[in-house]
């Protein structure tokens, strides 16, 4: 069995690709190198089926209100159905056969599922960074890159679905507003499952929810403040476009194309309805 870094390749879907690395640190690649090599490849089945999302949009029509809180108590009581939805991913990972759209949905539904469970499973917390280890390293391992569940029978990470699938191989800006961190400055989680025959209409509404969201950007005209998801991942954004009009597409309040963006502070609690954010 030989060594492999999940940082450097991914096996996804039967095809190896590299990942792109930024300009780092060398004692931090060091240690990424240190925390993140497994003694298995990352490989998917060549064939599988697309499950059935139902169970999830039932789950979350139950438990997640209008503001996009979520009732943990209430998936802790139907435990037994969501686990059932995660292993339902956990047997039927994307396959070559697979639509874009399809492939897209079920890794959104899986990352917002499983950060669910995790939340569930180590509940009451009051944010899920309380799920880091004693001494946390950025990129290195936080609760995001520890590999707790799995997809077509290898670990992963919360992390390895967002950057290195959901990011690198869909070139799709929005779905940083359709997946959930479990905090109050995340975009809301959706009450219903991606679907892929309407996820393009999901990612829409989700964009421009997120964008006209007062507690979340406050576009100002004099001095705008933006979520630090748009400082996080401006590359995701500026793909042959400017911040702002990228912003400007979807928010009601227009932006000043030469205005400076300012970021506001990112609150990591647990949107958890009985906290009563």
């Amino acid at each position: 069995m030989k060594v492999q870094c999940n940082f450097q390749v991914i096996r996804y879907v039967g095809i190896v690709k590299p990942i792109k690395m930024r300009k780092i640190n060398p004692i931090l690649l060091a240690l990424m190198i240190l925390f993140s090599c497994s003694n298995a490849e990352q490989v998917f089945a060549q064939d599988s089926a697309v499950p059935d999302h139902e169970g999830w949009t039932a789950l979350l029509e139950e438990y997640v209100d209008d503001e996009g809180m979520v009732d943990y108590q209430g998936f802790i009581n139907d435990k037994t159905k969501l686990d059932a939805y995660t292993q339902l991913l956990s047997d039927n990972p994307p396959a070559q056969n697979w639509t874009k759209e399809e492939q897209l949905a079920y890794w959104i539904n899986a990352y917002n599922a499983f950060t669910i469970k995790l939340i569930v499973d180590n509940y009451p917390v009051e944010s899920i960074k309380d799920l880091n280890p004693t001494v946390a390293i950025p990129f290195v391992n936080t609760i995001w890159r520890k590999k707790w569940f799995q997809l077509g029978g290898e670990d992963f990470s919360l992390d390895m679905i967002e950057h290195s699938i959901l990011r690198r191989d869909f070139n799709e800006p929005r779905i940083h507003f359709a997946v959930n961190c479990a905090s109050i400055s995340c975009p809301v989680l959706r009450a219903e499952a991606y679907e892929p025959d309407r996820i393009d209409a999901q990612l829409e509404e989700q964009t421009k929810l997120f964008l006209n969201d007062a507690s979340r950007n406050d576009l100002n005209e004099r001095k705008p403040r933006v979520s630090k998801i748009f400082s996080w991942f401006t590359e995701d954004f500026t793909k042959g476009q400017t911040l702002v009009e990228f912003i400007n597409r979807y928010a009601e309040a227009q932006l000043d194309e030469k205005v400076r963006l300012r970021y506001m502070d990112y609150d990591w609690s647990l949107n958890d309805q009985g906290t009563g954010n």
